[in-house]
């Protein structure tokens, strides 16, 4: 029986859970031409300050560096181009709904390869995270890994 090929992450977006509380994922495609899938194959893209606007009834990703294509010549296209993401049309809608309310947005959290190789990206809708609610999730973390290392030490005794 064939295995199932995994998914191939190729960019995660570290900062944006701790920017932002995200209430939902969805999965989009991305529209790229040949040389960009060639360079993200190479090596990985930047999407740490990127951001996803929709505009006209289409969903686009705005300041994502993919570096260009090494071997490419005359083919490679702008690297900080807007590029546009596929998604249904009830999902686009549903999303324009969300975004017009106050302190909402969308966030790439990870680009990938798919199990077909194909380069899908997981978006977040959030709301943006005031300095107290950053604290508050760095105290809770500190006292679950607190907790953690004291069960840890209990267990070995």
């Amino acid at each position: 029986m064939p295995r199932k090929r995994e998914r191939k992450t190729i960019a995660r977006n570290r900062s944006a859970r701790h920017e932002y509380a995200i209430e939902e994922t969805f999965e989009a495609g991305l529209v790229l031409k040949g040389t960009e899938v060639r360079s993200l194959r190479e090596r990985p893209c930047q999407i740490t300050d990127s951001f996803c606007l929709i505009r006209n009834g289409e969903c686009w990703l705005h300041a994502v560096h993919i570096h260009p294509f090494s071997h490419g010549t005359i083919f490679n296209v702008d690297s900080d181009r807007k590029r546009k993401l596929l998604l249904h049309r009830r999902q686009i809608d549903y999303l324009d709904g969300k975004l017009r309310t106050k302190g909402m947005a969308l966030v790439p959290l990870e680009m990938y390869f798919d199990e077909h190789n194909r380069v899908k990206l997981i978006i977040g809708l959030g709301r943006g995270k005031k300095l107290y609610d950053k604290r508050a999730d760095m105290a809770k973390r500190d006292v679950e890994r607190e907790i953690a290392r004291t069960l840890k030490e209990r267990n070995r005794r």
